[in-house]
């Protein structure tokens, strides 16, 4: 009897639901027809018996899944003597389900009765069966008379010593949470079937069997037994499944809300009727997995691209986590490109697989590092191409030329990808093997080890697989795969969001839920370019359990579609620290995400939220600021101060060659912050820049206690605003287009000539100041081993600062929701603002401004 048969029953067999427990006569407590009638009408409303209605449980049931154990089950306000009648009815459908206990137990003994001497035969040299042919056939039987035989052991003497304050939840709750063992049973039927058929052909003695089981009666009758068919008892399970929601929904109307059992049927009555939901998913083809042996399933919990580094060589993976195993392969291309295909290249059983900590003795793989211009070389390429495609389809260009083009860049972003990601991520087989990964966050990583840890706790043998095993599993790897494509734009159409570029201002305002005090600190991500990166990290907030942060940080986008937030707690005790992959870490207390909707955020105004993860909840204000109105310089109206006033003013006034709050900020970073992880890349906090700011410009005499005392992030977000604010960039608006211009030069003695000149050409203060911070970046850059801040990061956080133009004659486009986005050519624009201040800060020496100043200008011969 095929599966489809069985399901579709489900649907007949409420037309007869009062006997859908076997109910022998004392069920119906002399309830009359109409009764019978409107508890069949109650019904109605959970299940669809239509007959044009498909085999599954109908649209509205599985619609109002979660509503089913709350609103629509809940005992309706009543009278008393209406509730004591409930109660009552409690006691006899409890006996009804006893009964039906009873005669289920009778079908499942009648089953078992044959199969110990068929057993005993197949170890004869006459077998009926052999002993595969039998575990086929009986398959899970007897787990399921133990369970019903428990269960109804428990039930009876409950409800034999009957009050309306018995309790019988637990048991329920217990029977609903074995039915993994029908998920077995159902999985293996048609292969019993078909075997139980195939053995009564081929052998008389089975058929003669098959066809006489007797099963015990439990009614007052004259036998004593019932003949039943081996087809028939075999049934009998299958049958069970599909009534055991309304044995529950039945039992849960007749008890009170305000009763213990209540919320434990509801659990029972949830579970089985997400159970029954999955065996009706079954009719349709299976995408999430597969048959592994009888009755077991392996199932695809999470796959991902990722960087595996094989000696020392980076190599793009496709890894894929199973209910038992954890897989890597390498996905290839067939022939003509059409179909896909994956090679195993390992896997580990999940009770063999640890992230097991680093010795000290033990070598840590060296991490291949890319150097930061080549992969800003291949974000322009990637920039460039997709600005050639959108110029493609706007001419109508055949699509030939789109696709060839989409190939390219398909291929630049797979490298970009591949050449990124520097964190470790390490798996242990129990043999001794380590795997180490490449990955971009700290996020994938506890992601990846929470997911694997959680499914270990239910795997408790390890197992080797065949190499035909092997092949099948690869085989439905192509199948099964959630992430078809390489996770980067090129696989966003063309109607979705092209991300956010401009300014992210993000308040962490506090967090709650924490079930000890601990040393508390949270940090932000976001993506960019399709990995994420570190942009800002709170204070640590010491010894609570409810962090008060109210920090706000201003995070650059580029691109970007979702905010991240971390949370951890900071060790300061060196011997509690736990060593993964190599890395001190802290612990990773909670982590969460939000998406970036460009319609919610347009809007200017804040927006509050709450980012929940693992019981902790985190509320945070955002608010954007696209990229035209966020860098569009603003000369300041007062009279005095710094910020916002122009460099040669504010030098002639202070009667110095550097301005003091640019000597200050950097004396201060130098003396505490050249160790700093991601100092000028990590955001400051908002309120200490501002009042910074605020003291800069009223030239307060405590500026420099003020500075002793805020976090370093704040000093260095200080400097960079102080640079933003120019009402026109050091580099000025006149000479702007000439060193864009230059850098593009392609012989290297002219590109030297030409910026060489262009620089000389600045007005002094703004040539004086340039190299002085010059000279502090290319320190700062010294220390990269420890603050991670190279060069080329450097020129990324400074470049589009120091050189971007006033835009004076620039518009500000009429379209509210064109801010949000921003076009490739301005990523462009920005990627050579990076690449003038790199070529400066990449030269070794460059000549100290003689006061005379005579130089070539290239204003026009560029």
């Amino acid at each position: 009897m095929g599966l489809n048969k069985f399901v579709c029953s489900e649907a007949l067999m409420c037309h007869n639901y009062a006997s859908f427990s076997g109910t022998p006569p004392s069920y119906a407590y002399d309830a009359d027809r109409a009764e019978e009638q409107r508890r069949h009408h109650d019904m109605m409303p959970y299940i669809d018996d239509s007959p044009s209605s498909s085999p599954h449980l109908s649209s509205k049931s599985r619609g109002s899944r979660d509503t089913l154990s709350s609103e629509s089950l809940e005992s309706t306000k009543s009278s008393e003597p209406d509730l004591e009648k409930g109660l009552e009815m409690r006691k006899w459908v409890l006996s009804g389900i006893l009964a039906s206990e009873e005669t289920y137990l009778s079908h499942l003994e009648a089953l078992l009765l044959p199969m110990k001497p068929l057993k005993a035969a197949a170890t004869t040299s006459q077998p009926v069966l052999s002993s595969q042919q039998i575990e086929t056939i009986f398959f899970k039987v007897p787990e399921l008379y133990e369970i019903h035989k428990e269960f109804y052991d428990g039930l009876f003497p409950r409800v034999q010593q009957w009050s309306h304050q018995q309790r019988v939840g637990d048991l329920f709750q217990k029977l609903a949470s074995q039915l993994g063992v029908y998920r077995a049973f159902v999985d293996n039927y048609e292969v019993a079937m078909e075997t139980a058929e195939k053995c009564c052909q081929a052998n008389a003695q089975f058929a003669e069997i098959s066809e006489n089981l007797k099963a015990r009666n439990t009614k007052d009758s004259k036998d004593q037994t019932t003949k039943n068919s081996l087809e028939t008892l075999l049934y009998k399970p299958v049958d069970r499944v599909t009534r055991s929601t309304l044995v529950l929904h039945d039992l849960l109307k007749h008890t009170p809300a305000s009763h213990p059992d209540h919320p434990l049927l509801q659990d029972a009555l949830r579970i089985s009727q997400n159970f029954l939901s999955s065996i009706n998913e079954e009719i349709t083809p299976r995408r999430q997995s597969m048959t592994v042996k009888k009755g077991e399933h392996r199932q695809l919990l999470k796959d991902s691209f990722m960087v595996e580094l094989v000696e020392g060589a980076r190599k793009l993976r496709h890894v894929f986590l199973f209910t038992d195993l954890f897989l890597c392969a390498k996905l290839k291309k067939q022939l003509g490109g059409k179909s896909q295909q994956y090679d195993c290249k390992w896997y580990i059983p999940l009770t063999d697989l640890s992230f097991q900590t680093v010795d000290e003795s033990e070598a840590v793989p060296n991490i291949p590092l890319v150097p930061d211009e080549e992969l800003d070389a291949m974000k322009i390429k990637i920039s460039q191409m997709k600005n050639d495609i959108q110029r493609e389809k706007r001419a109508n260009k055949g699509s030939k030329v789109i696709e060839r083009l989409k190939k390219k860049l398909s291929e630049q972003e797979s490298l970009l990808l591949l050449m990124s990601p520097n964190m470790a991520f390490r798996v242990h087989n129990r043999n001794g093997k380590s795997y180490t990964f490449l990955i971009s966050s700290d996020y994938e990583r506890a992601e990846w080890r929470e997911n694997i840890r959680e499914q270990q706790k239910k795997c408790f043998k390890s197992f080797s697989l065949t190499s035909v095993e092997l092949q099948m599993l690869t085989n439905s790897c192509v199948k099964l795969q959630t992430v078809h494509n390489i996770p980067l734009t090129i696989n966003k159409e063309d109607d979705e969001s092209p991300g956010l570029y401009g300014f992210l201002n993000v308040i962490v305002h506090s967090a709650t839920g924490f079930k000890q005090s601990t040393n508390l600190y949270c940090t932000l991500e976001v993506d960019s370019f399709g990995y994420f990166v570190n942009k800002a990290k709170t204070r640590v907030y010491r010894d609570t359990t409810e962090p008060n942060w109210n920090e706000e940080f201003e995070i650059e986008l580029e691109g970007s579609q979702t905010l991240r937030i971390l949370c951890y707690e900071k060790c300061y005790n060196k011997t509690k620290l736990t060593k993964e992959d190599g890395e001190i870490t802290d612990r990773i207390m909670g982590k969460g995400q939000i998406q970036l909707d460009p319609q919610v955020l347009q809007d200017k105004d804040w927006q509050r939220t709450v980012i929940s993860m693992n019981g902790v909840e985190v509320k945070l204000s955002v608010k954007f600021t696209s990229r035209e109105f966020s860098l569009k310089r603003m000369p300041s109206r007062k009279q005095t101060g710094v910020f916002g006033v122009k460099i040669a003013i504010v030098t002639k006034r202070e009667r110095s060659k550097v301005p003091y709050i640019v000597r200050q900020c950097v004396e201060e970073i130098e003396r505490r912050g050249m160790e700093e992880v991601g100092i000028y890349r990590v955001s400051g906090v908002a309120t200490d820049i501002q009042a910074l700011k605020a003291a800069f410009d009223v030239n307060n005499k405590d500026v420099s206690v003020m500075m002793s005392e805020m976090d370093v992030n704040a000093i260095a977000g200080t400097l960079k605003l102080y640079f933003r604010e120019l009402p026109e960039p050091l580099f000025t608006d006149e000479l702007y287009p000439n060193f864009a211009e230059g850098i593009a030069l392609s012989d290297p003695v002219a590109k030297e000539s030409c910026m060489l000149n262009l620089l000389l050409s600045l007005p002094e203060p703004n040539l004086v100041t340039f190299l002085f911070l010059l000279d502090h970046l290319k320190r700062v850059a010294e220390r990269e081993s420890i603050n991670k801040m190279s060069l080329h990061n450097l020129a990324t956080v400074f470049g589009p600062t120091l050189l971007r133009p006033s835009e004076k004659d620039s518009k500000i486009p009429a379209n509210p929701t064109q801010p949000i986005t921003m076009t490739d050519s301005w990523s462009l624009e920005v990627m050579s603002q990076v690449q003038v201040l790199l070529y400066f800060l990449q030269l070794e020496t460059i000549p100290t401004p003689d006061s005379k100043r005579q130089s070539i200008l290239f204003s026009t011969e560029v």
